[in-house]
């Protein structure tokens, strides 16, 4: 395989993850996410999710020819290129698996298989470079050291404990995803079940990288040649895994950010037939978010404006007026939530209109309670039952007059 194949295998992952990464930490810093939500910063598995994807952009960096050639050539030690990428490979498997215990059982729970998990996989890395430096490799091999040292001592020991803990790792990891999903079937939902699905995927990709790799070097060690396997077939199976782990990682953290973004856009925009009424009205003061605001701010914003502006017109807010709209539409097929939207239009509408004409008005009659209905009252300000409801409520009211 030439190089430009070996550059098309790995950077793709590599560029992907870096996206993912950046997306990750942009969303941790606060840029598109709701500033509130402290958990940004203190959540051990969000940091865990952003270290996987240093990994796995690691990984996917220095596995490339070109880096392999430079980290010999900096260190001076042939084939030193090796054992460092074994090495990221060993702890991207190890951080999977500590992510996957961790978000199945809590932090709380999973401590003491977190605690021997990453016992194990410590002794492993120290064991790779003990290897490593035992073994004698000489020549340098950029894109074929599994299977051209697969017969030398210590090596050979070297290649199969990396092969054996990522596919250990692999293993494990995949068993539990699956068997959450098996488990869980009908309470896994929405971005969760996707990144899961997405995941296991990605796994099973993963332990094909191992068993191409490892058919590989046992070949070389009955005297056949099947290092095709290793350097062509291997590579895409692995960045394959690559992607979908880390977009599977990735997903429900930064779909669930997006819902919520989007969420509160909807809701914001929902409000501002009620916004615009009440501030071309001039019931309304204080701070207001800019465009470029989050969207939760923007909705937060508006929200405390609209309930600010409505507690202004409490003196004006007509109790009778509210019976008599909410009566109205009712007959005329209104649903109940809908009614009450349509009279706390009804209401706030004349509300304005009276404190035009009586500007300082007092009352001590009991206010009409508007607050929790602020979304149905902006949609029904758009209904066409409001006008006609409006006019009769009112009518009605001059009539008992």
């Amino acid at each position: 395989m030439d190089s430009h194949e070996d550059l098309i295998d790995y950077r793709v992952p590599a560029v992907f993850l870096a996206v993912a990464l950046a997306a990750r930490l942009l969303a941790r810093a606060g840029l598109w996410t709701n500033p509130l939500r402290t958990r940004l910063w203190t959540d051990p598995l969000l940091r865990a999710v952003v270290g996987l994807l240093v990994l796995a952009v690691a990984v996917c960096v220095f596995v490339t020819p070109e880096m392999i050639v430079r980290v010999n050539a900096v260190t001076g030690v042939p084939n030193l290129a090796a054992p460092w990428v074994y090495t990221l490979l060993a702890l991207f498997s190890f951080s999977c698996l500590l992510l996957i215990i961790a978000w199945q059982r809590g932090m709380e729970k999973a401590r003491r298989a977190l605690w021997w998990t990453t016992a194990a996989y410590a002794a492993v890395t120290v064991a790779l470079w003990v290897l490593f430096a035992a073994a004698d490799t000489p020549v340098e091999r950029v894109r074929d050291f599994d299977t051209y040292y697969a017969t030398t001592p210590y090596a050979r020991e070297l290649i199969v404990l990396y092969l054996l803990a990522h596919a250990a790792a692999g293993t494990v990891t995949s068993c539990l995803i699956w068997g959450w999903l098996a488990s869980r079937k009908y309470e896994v939902r929405g971005w969760l079940l996707s990144g899961l699905l997405l995941l296991g995927t990605g796994y099973v990709a993963n332990l094909v990288f191992d068993g191409l790799k490892l058919a590989a070097v046992v070949a070389r060690w009955t005297g056949h040649d099947l290092d095709r396997l290793s350097t062509e077939a291997a590579p895409v199976s692995g960045a394959l895994s690559a992607i979908l782990v880390g977009l599977g990682f990735l997903l429900p953290h930064v779909g669930e950010d997006l819902q919520g973004r989007w969420a509160a856009r909807t809701a914001c925009r929902r409000l501002e037939p009620l916004y615009r009424l009440l501030d071309g009205a001039g019931a309304l003061t204080g701070f207001s978010a800019t465009r470029r605001a989050s969207a939760y701010l923007a909705l937060a914003d508006r929200d405390t404006s609209i309930r600010d502006g409505i507690l202004r017109l409490e003196p004006y807010l007509d109790q009778g007026l509210w019976d008599r709209a909410h009566e109205e539409a009712l007959r005329r097929g209104a649903a109940a939530g809908e009614a009450a939207g349509i009279a706390g239009a009804v209401t706030i509408t004349a509300a304005l209109g009276t404190r035009t004409a009586l500007p300082g008005r007092d009352t001590d009659s009991s206010p009409v309670d508007l607050l929790g209905d602020i979304h149905a009252i902006s949609a029904a300000l758009d209904h066409p039952l409001t006008a006609t409801v409006h006019r009769n409520a009112a009518r009605t009211g001059s009539t008992d007059a």
